[in-house]
């Protein structure tokens, strides 16, 4: 696995002792090794029931977590294995098998209710493992599901009541797998054959009782129902009838196991292995290896803390540890980039601004890919500032490189010339005319030189300056020329000077053009990359607000054909203020985009020191691509 460690054998990540929750932190860093997005299948149930059994099989492993052979719980707390996913091309697969549920050397059933929410917060399918039957005692074996509200929360704003809080949930519970183990039943109803699904369905139907004992059941279903959008059903035989052998299943042949089992239990892994989802947050961020690492530590210090853990919460820190290695990512991708690609001195200062450019835009790329949640921009305004200052850093690299290297070319070409000079070559009648000839040669042998950089010219109006108090000297002491010609002469030399001065004054003025084009080639590359990235947050928010809706009304068709109509009625409220939400969220996607995009261009100015009137013209030719 190229994104991380290859495990042999599950490690525990979190621990449960004495009713205590602890993050190992041997198991965190091998999450942090794992850059590549998580497949996390977590599944959860009484103790001794065969979950371990379940997990080895998606591990491809006949061993790894403990099975055991008695009536004591094997698993304390939660273990993962972290394997190469077998058909999602770059992801990893990871797998947690929770202590089981109900174990009587637990006192606090308390700690069962958070392995069940922290399996529910980590998750991207849980899958729930049970014995025999769905049935009113299954059911009722399930009754952590009616505990989530009190124990996770989707925000950090007071918890919403009845449906609209369940709705929250549903943005980001895992998919819901209901295994029934040592299943004897024959799947019809009514004496039609059923599918697995089909069996789930309807163990999940409202029982049209007003007792309590059916009101406690129902709401159990209901929020099995409301919670979990997606859910699949899988029923098995037992591996084997013969006792003996199911001590010890771990060693049991394949062809000990009953043929039926094996085919259940292939269709199982092949369902997961296909169909299991990517774990992701809002917005549509993948998890990663190491931001579920950070999740983990995130959720069990808040339970230890006698907090609620909050989703909103866990993502606003992950997003802070995120966006500061996001930027640092791109950063680093921009001094590599650069340095790689640009051979000191320049030619031109537009040689190394269009590499800068191209660099910049790869940075910002890197950047957007790796980070979420920036509301503020505030770390995107902070790359901006860094890439401008590594950008100086080169500029002043070139600089330095162009003035010692033509530096040492004037002092090689004009070598002869001071050695004459020193010789007293020129003081001689006509020596004004040799000297003029000597100087003229070195100016077109050094223009002849390739690759001079950026401050040629500079330093070659430094070293003409250098030799003007000479050629003054040898000029007024040739007696070949009278005192006219000497005069004609030194304005000759002044004339020159002012030219050669005026060349250089209008260098400097195209160089800081250039300067000003690339900082605002940098800005309107900002807005662009935040745009496209804005627009694909909101299109990912909508579907997902789309999604919960149609899993509502869903729900409100089902519960009206079942003749719980009031039930139904409830539900009106939250359906219309969902839709009213998706369509304001249509509306005014367009003035919310370009709200974000002024601040940045407002704040970003100021660090890129761009004039009001180029930003505005910026914003201008934005706002036309985003109508």
């Amino acid at each position: 696995m190229a994104s991380g460690p290859i495990m042999l054998v599950p490690i525990c990540l979190v621990e449960n002792k004495n009713e205590h929750l602890s993050v190992n932190q041997k198991a965190v860093r091998i999450l942090n090794k794992i850059s590549q997005p998580v497949v996390v299948v977590a599944i959860i149930g009484l103790y001794r029931t065969g979950k371990s059994y379940l997990m080895n099989c998606l591990a491809r492993e006949k061993t790894g977590f403990p099975l055991g052979s008695t009536v004591q719980s094997e698993t304390k707390g939660i273990w993962m294995w972290c394997v190469p996913h077998p058909s999602k091309q770059n992801h990893t697969l990871v797998l947690l098998d929770t202590e089981g549920l109900g174990d009587v050397e637990k006192g606090d059933s308390k700690n069962d209710s958070w392995i069940f929410a922290l399996a529910v917060l980590l998750s991207s399918t849980l899958v729930y493992n049970s014995i025999s039957t769905i049935n009113n005692d299954a059911l009722e074996k399930l009754h952590y599901v009616t505990e989530l509200t009190e124990l996770i929360r989707a925000k950090s704003s007071p918890k919403p009541d009845g449906v609209k809080g369940a709705t929250e949930f549903v943005s980001f519970f895992p998919d819901f797998i209901w295994t029934v183990r040592d299943f004897t039943l024959e799947l019809k109803l009514h004496g039609h054959p059923i599918t697995e699904d089909e069996y789930l369905e309807n163990a999940l139907k409202l029982i049209p009782d007003a007792n309590p004992k059916a009101k406690n059941s129902n709401t159990t279903r209901e929020y099995i129902k409301h919670f979990f959008p997606k859910r699949k059903c899988f029923v098995f035989d037992r591996p084997t009838h013969e006792k003996e052998l199911l001590a010890c299943i771990e060693d049991v042949l394949e062809n000990q196991l009953d043929p039926k089992f094996k085919e259940q239990s292939n269709n199982f892994c092949s369902y997961i292995f296909t169909k299991a989802r990517t774990k992701t947050l809002r917005e549509g961020v993948k998890v990663t290896g190491n931001r579920l690492g950070t999740l983990v530590v995130t959720y069990v210090d808040t339970i230890n803390s006698g907090g609620v853990p909050c989703l909103e919460n866990a993502v606003t820190t992950l997003a802070q540890c995120e966006n500061s290695v996001a930027m640092q990512k791109a950063a680093d991708h921009y001094s590599e980039q650069m340095a790689q690609r640009i051979r000191f001195p320049t030619d031109t200062l537009q040689e190394l601004l269009g590499v800068h450019t191209a660099c910049e835009k790869e940075a910002i790329a890197v950047f957007m890919e790796h980070s979420f949640k920036d509301d503020q921009q505030e770390f995107q305004k902070k790359l901006m500032e860094i890439i401008k200052n590594k950008k100086e850093g080169f500029l002043l690299q070139n600089e330095e490189a162009s003035v010692k290297y033509c530096q040492a070319k004037l002092d090689q070409l004009s070598k002869v010339l001071m050695e004459s000079i020193l010789a007293g070559t020129f003081s001689v009648p006509g020596g004004y005319k040799l000297y003029r000839k000597a100087k003229e040669r070195i100016e077109w042998d050094y223009q002849q030189v390739p690759r001079k950089g950026v401050k040629a010219n500079e330093v070659l109006q430094s070293f003409l300056q250098s030799q003007a108090a000479i050629e003054n000297s040898i000029l007024q002491a040739d007696r070949a020329l009278t005192e006219r010609e000497k005069a004609t002469a030194v304005e000759r030399a002044r004339k020159e000077a002012a030219e050669e001065e005026q060349a250089w004054l209008r260098q400097q003025l195209w160089e800081q053009q250039q300067q000003m084009e690339a900082q605002e080639r940098s800005l309107k590359e900002n807005l662009a990359q935040l745009r496209r990235k804005l627009e694909w947050e909101g299109e990912n928010d909508l579907r997902e607000q789309r999604r919960i809706l149609e899993h509502m009304l869903m729900n409100q068709e089902e519960l009206l054909n079942e003749g719980f109509r009031k039930k139904s009625e409830e539900m009106n409220a939250e359906i219309n203020r969902l839709r009213n939400l998706i369509e304001t969220t249509e509306k005014d996607k367009t003035p919310w985009i370009a709200r974000a995009l002024n601040t940045l261009a407002t704040e970003a100015s100021a660090i890129l020191s761009i004039p009001a009137k180029v930003v505005d013209w910026g914003l201008k030719g934005l706002s036309s691509l985003i109508k």
